[in-house]
């Protein structure tokens, strides 16, 4: 019997194909899978926090387990009931939503790469400081808790920054928003362990779904790090809170069970990448930003020039301040009329105050409402506003803790940008950049603004500072 030779190649390749799926890809996965579990414990011998199981369930399987949760399947009936549609038809539509929020962690991607990236990258553009670190109180948090880190955003430098120093105590899991849906971005974020959210949508299964995977992963131990402002400070404050994510912990906490601390973490920069597109979106009085892909390609251009000729000049200070951790449990003993905001609004306050003071912000509030003044009158503001801030117990990162030293190490970062010109003995802001130097003065004037202490107790005692990642801080 003769075979056609389209046939004869059609029979091989679907033998290959048989062959490939019942014994080799079997094996491949397994060796992967394995080599990953090798990876995983040697990483969890020396991390903090080790990497918890459903961190590292098949992304499939965890798929499968939230698109067929109990309370999911409650949300899906309700839909049904209420359009008369199939649950079916809602319950195809709840597996895409757990395909879009449920991420695909790996621990090589993440420690192998990303972690890598994150420490280069902080390290290239800034001077990285740790601020405020109550080491005792975090130390001091059981190792059965589920951690949440709960930040101001500031950049989207700050997962980068936070990454980076966290990277020896855990592995973050971040909430994303959709800006990150671009392949390849949207497959490194995931193996990075992120999940992303739609912040603005109001579809009642799809908020079920995502409800109920944050609440799986805080059972679960995962560490959680979210930013409850929903996206970058337009005016340089920390702002008011969103209570997605949160009221999501909060609901599905159960007395008894593992317990959740939040930890405030609190971030400053001499220099945001993004500023000029975050005063021109407030300006506008909406959330668009206008930085074109071309902007953005010249502006990283013209930055990697910078570090290749070695005229590159660091961004100034990162500040990263970690301050006194609050249990979930113990805020849920004293009664609340409103449980998940007014736990949005301690963990604010918390935040805000203990935003570390730096060279560029100092000299930005020193500098006011002014567009020209002596230099020797700008230095007298920046002593006398140094003395109130450290009078109400801000936290000030000045470079040798010389006021003269941080105005001329801010007054070289703005004249370099041009937001400031020194003519003679004077400071001069042109107008079109009087915005800016608010945007920076506005975290400093907040801390004159806010009271001494929080509502619900007294200010924690300043403790040894030092990095929580054991490394060497640039200078």
């Amino acid at each position: 019997m003769t075979l056609p030779l389209w046939l004869f190649v059609l029979i091989l390749v679907f033998a290959g194909v048989t062959f490939a799926s019942h014994f080799l890809f079997p094996s491949v996965r397994w060796f992967f899978r394995h080599r990953m579990e090798r990876v995983v414990a040697k990483l969890n011998t020396r991390l903090e926090r080790p990497i918890q199981p459903f961190k590292l369930m098949k992304r499939p399987d965890m798929i499968i387990r939230l698109a067929h949760d109990p309370k999911v399947a409650e949300a899906i009936a309700a839909e049904a009931a209420e359009t008369g549609i199939p649950e079916t038809v809602h319950l195809e539509r709840a597996r895409r939503y757990a395909r879009e929020i449920v991420p695909g962690f790996s621990a090589s991607v993440y420690f192998g790469f990303a972690a890598r990236a994150a420490k280069w990258l902080a390290r290239l553009i800034y001077r990285v400081r740790v601020g405020q670190f109550d080491a005792e109180a975090i130390a001091g948090i059981d190792k059965g808790d589920t951690v949440v880190f709960v930040m101001n955003h500031r950049s989207n430098m700050d997962y980068v920054l936070v990454t980076y120093l966290a990277a020896s105590r855990s592995a973050l899991s971040y909430a994303v928003g959709e800006w990150a849906r671009v392949w390849p971005l949207s497959w490194l974020i995931r193996s990075a362990g992120a999940y992303f959210i739609r912040r603005k949508s109001g579809n009642q299964l799809y908020r079920r779904v995502l409800a109920r995977y944050v609440q799986m992963a805080t059972e679960e131990g995962v560490t959680q790090a979210i930013f409850p402002e929903g996206g970058l400070s337009l005016d340089g404050r920390v702002g008011t809170p969103k209570l997605g994510i949160l009221s999501y912990i909060v609901d599905g906490y159960r007395e008894g069970g593992r317990d959740v601390v939040f930890v405030p973490v609190s971030l400053s920069y001499d220099r945001i990448i993004e500023d000029r597109v975050l005063v021109a979106a407030h300006a506008m009085g909406v959330r668009r930003f206008r930085a074109s892909f071309w902007s953005i390609l010249k502006f990283v251009g013209r930055q990697v020039r910078r570090v290749l000729s070695g005229r590159f000049e660091k961004f100034g200070v990162a500040s990263v301040s970690f301050g006194a951790p609050l249990s979930l449990a113990e805020f849920l003993r004293v009664p609340h009329e409103d449980v998940t905001a007014e736990l949005a609004d301690e963990m604010m306050a918390r935040i805000a105050r203990n935003v570390s003071v730096l060279p560029v912000p100092l000299i930005s509030a020193a500098i006011g409402e002014d567009t020209d003044l002596p230099m020797d009158a700008l230095t007298k503001r920046v002593e006398a506003l140094a003395e109130r801030l450290g009078a109400a117990g801000a936290y000030l990162e000045l470079p040798d803790g010389s006021v003269d030293k941080a105005v001329k190490r801010a007054l070289d970062i703005l004249t370099l940008r041009k937001i400031v010109r020194r003519e003679g003995g004077r400071i001069t802001v042109p107008p079109k950049d009087r915005a800016l130097i608010g945007f920076y003065a506005a975290a400093v004037e907040q801390h004159l603004a806010a009271p001494a202490a929080s509502k619900t107790g007294k200010i924690p005692p300043k403790r040894n500072v030092r990095h929580p990642a054991g490394h060497k801080i640039t200078k």
